[in-house]
């Protein structure tokens, strides 16, 4: 038996035993890293970790959310018993004088050179040069819409006499009153001149505004270098606006008939 030749591996193990197989993981070289790469272990250990001011900031970042949540909070709307109560009026009653600075409507009024617009507009003409002698007389005609006012101006003491009546008996609303007397007081003639018209067509309204451009036109003849100051004013101007006429197959100037589908 002994001149059998045998295997070289049990030659090398007579005993029977297995070679035990190498270990590949410790004899194993690691891999190559391409440039500019790092393994993952060594990127997360790289990253810094937050600061302590960061992590303040966050930490009070996070509080006040929390106090932001729990300090708003719905309050129901309590609708009030009377709409506008809590409001406070503002209404100045007619004759009752307006602060300073403040326009009819109670609004701010515009200022020019610190005046007020309407404090200048009131002021009287300077430059005004009418004759009063006794037998002087001016006249002009004024329209309005559909009346029309044929105005003598002479001199005397401020009365107004419209187709023989005075001037609040033929126009008994202030507002149209003081539009009438606006030429005259521009010019500052308001009492050294008396003013005699005949009136006819038209309403109150148009019949108030033909006087008063017929009266400014007046004033023209008398001084024709009152134009500018007047014009400038809207005294010369003809007001064009009157009523739109009646269309075929309309009620009025825009009105239509009443729709019916059946």
């Amino acid at each position: 038996m002994s001149d059998v030749e045998q295997p070289e591996d049990e030659q090398r193990n007579p005993a029977g035993e297995t070679p035990e197989e190498p270990v590949e993981a410790a004899n194993e070289a690691p891999e190559p890293v391409a440039e500019g790469e790092q393994p993952a272990a060594d990127e997360a250990a790289e990253q810094p970790a937050a600061t302590e001011p960061q992590a303040e900031a966050a930490a009070a970042a996070g509080a006040d959310d929390a106090s932001d949540e729990e300090a708003v909070e719905e309050t129901p709307r309590v609708k009030p018993e009377i709409p506008g109560a809590d409001l406070i009026p503002d209404i100045v009653l007619e004759g009752e004088p307006r602060e300073e600075g403040e326009d009819e409507d109670g609004e701010p009024s515009a200022t020019a050179d610190g005046e007020d617009s309407e404090e200048v507009e009131t002021q009287p003409i300077a430059d005004a040069a009418i004759s009063l002698a006794s037998g002087a007389r001016y006249t002009a005609t004024g329209k309005r819409k559909t009346a029309v006012a044929r105005v003598i101006l002479k001199p005397g003491t401020g009365e107004y006499t419209i187709n023989g009546k005075p001037l609040n008996d033929f126009f008994p609303r202030a507002t149209l009153q003081r539009n009438i007397r606006q030429p005259l007081e521009a010019v500052g003639y308001e009492e050294r001149m008396d003013v005699v018209a005949k009136m006819h067509g038209g309403g109150v309204s148009s019949q108030a505004g033909a006087l008063r451009h017929g009266i400014s036109r007046a004033l023209l003849q008398a001084d024709p270098n009152l134009r500018g100051e007047l014009k400038r004013r809207g005294f010369l101007t003809r007001d064009p606006r009157v009523k739109e006429r009646k269309k075929a197959g309309l009620k009025k100037a825009r009105k239509r008939p009443q729709f019916s589908k059946r």
